[in-house]
């Protein structure tokens, strides 16, 4: 275990390799992160149970317990601390499963430093939400979205979002009617359509219908991309 002091806000690291645990450590403090390493599943759990960090960056194969087990019980527990995977395949089943157990992001190896760095910084800025129009409830139907409390209810019940997929329905919700296409979406929400796959994109809507279930206000355009109801 090792733990740098925070600044920016402290990240737990679950990686068991050790090479990549320390320049991911390296990368992060740099930026003014606080870090908090584990080397294997089991103690990566109790930690962001203990600690709450304000990030949670996951190996996806890991000794005993995989990332992916700790991404769903922290779920399951009603913890939604942003999680970025670090996965060795770029197998698209390893990529959807994280997704749809509600991960945030992921970052392929052998991947950049500083391209994870910035990853975390944005999903950290969309968990924190933007100044832009910050104060606007936006309703669709029975779907009603609080930017500034970042909150959602679907017919009147609450719903449980990921910053990532609360940002995607809010970027949807902000222009009723008018269709996104994938890129669109990914430039838009993620920040980074160069680097992503659209498929990413098809994972998140269909995450968040489930979440809205008979409300979902989202729907597709085939061949083109996504829009809710005006």
């Amino acid at each position: 275990m090792t733990v740098e002091p925070p600044h920016r806000g402290l990240v737990l690291v679950v990686e068991d390799e050790p090479a990549i645990a320390d320049l991911v450590r390296l990368y992060l403090t740099r930026d003014g992160f606080g870090v908090h390493l584990e080397r294997d599943g089991a103690a990566g759990l109790s930690a962001a149970r203990r600690i709450r960090p304000v990030a949670c960056v996951l190996d996806i194969a890991l000794p005993g317990l995989p990332g992916t087990e700790i991404c769903r019980q922290l779920r399951e527990a009603g913890d939604w601390t942003p999680v970025i995977f670090l996965t060795a395949r770029d197998d698209e089943v390893d990529r959807i499963v994280g997704l749809e157990l509600g991960a945030d992001d992921y970052v392929t190896k052998p991947f950049s430093p500083r391209e994870l760095v910035a990853r975390v910084r944005a999903v950290l800025r969309r968990s924190a939400g933007g100044p832009e129009g910050a104060d606007r409830r936006r309703v669709v139907g029975p779907v009603t979205l609080d930017p500034a409390r970042r909150t959602v209810t679907a017919a009147g019940a609450p719903v449980q979002l990921t910053s990532t997929e609360f940002d995607l329905l809010a970027h949807l919700m902000a222009r009723p009617g008018r269709v996104f296409t994938r890129e669109e979406l990914l430039a838009g929400v993620w920040g980074y359509a160069a680097h992503a796959g659209t498929r990413t994109v098809d994972v998140h809507v269909a995450q968040v219908r489930a979440k809205l279930g008979p409300a979902s206000v989202i729907r597709t355009h085939r061949g083109v991309g996504y829009a809710v109801d005006a």
